[in-house]
């Protein structure tokens, strides 16, 4: 049989299905819930906020949900959607068509990428909303606070948003390189969430072999991403991030995911099905 050429067509196909699949999944439905449930409700925490201002605590609980919950719907859902197959046989079935496993593999990793963009967007959305409505509020009670108008900047929420979802394809990506030669989901899923944790401390780590002077593990710490570069919402007003800021972190998610992608793609091919 003569192998089937790459085809963005067929991909496409595969990660539409995928995305049906994971539509139908009962975790997804959970998450997205608990993810809005914790943002509706952050305003009734700002008794707890710990001297830091109440629009800025409601802003990083609100993130900080969605950086969690996120995690937790990148890592899961691409165990499951791509092992999930190779459990059930059904990639037998699909491979026997002419498509090639560099297509099954990436198609996955679309599916899941649009699901983890609409989950970063919706609940950035509800977190945008929440943040207003409270803004709105304060500019009523303490009008002195706010002479000079609104202190969000709604253009930085936006910003924060879209970064949380290139973590999240990143985190997507090493999990599904993970899950190309894993043999159980919960294999895959409990070194996907380390992996999440390993790359939230790359940089401690990076600087503490730098300290120790061992360039040797500060080389190997780098082949990790820095979680880290992907947080930016440090301030409530003018936000000191530009486009230009976001585009050269996209790009370096960009080259972190198609690494692995890439090196998924390989591990797959030499695997026995």
């Amino acid at each position: 049989m003569t192998p089937a050429v790459f085809s963005l067509r067929r991909t496409w196909s595969i990660a539409a299905n995928t995305l049906r699949e994971a539509i139908r999944q009962r975790v997804v439905y959970f998450l997205v819930l608990l993810g809005l449930a914790f943002l509706l409700g952050a305003q009734y925490f700002r008794d707890l906020h710990f001297g830091s201002p109440e629009l800025k605590f409601i802003a990083d609980l609100g993130f900080g949900a969605i950086a969690l919950f996120g995690s937790v719907l990148a890592v899961v859902t691409t165990a499951q959607l791509f092992l999930g197959e190779l459990e059930r046989q059904t990639v037998l079935t699909l491979l026997a068509k002419p498509v090639c496993r560099a297509e099954f593999v990436l198609g996955k990793f679309a599916g899941v990428a649009v699901i983890t963009g609409g989950f970063c967007a919706g609940l950035t959305l509800v977190l945008a909303a929440v943040l207003w409505t409270r803004e709105s509020t304060l500019m009523r009670e303490l009008p002195e606070v706010f002479d000079r108008g609104r202190v969000v900047d709604y253009r930085h929420v936006a910003f924060a948003g879209v970064l949380q979802w290139l973590k999240l394809l990143v985190l997507s990506a090493l999990t599904l390189l993970v899950a190309s030669y894993a043999r159980t989901q919960l294999f895959a899923m409990a070194t996907g969430f380390l992996i999440g944790v390993a790359c939230h401390m790359q940089h401690f780590a990076h600087a503490a072999s730098a300290r120790a002077g061992i360039p040797v593990a500060g080389l190997l710490v780098c082949l990790l991403p820095n979680f880290q570069a992907f947080d930016c919402f440090q301030t409530l007003g003018p936000s000191a991030w530009t486009v230009g800021q976001v585009a050269r972190v996209a790009i370096y998610a960009s080259a972190h995911v198609a690494a692995a992608c890439a090196l998924a793609v390989i591990c797959f091919q030499r695997r026995e099905l």
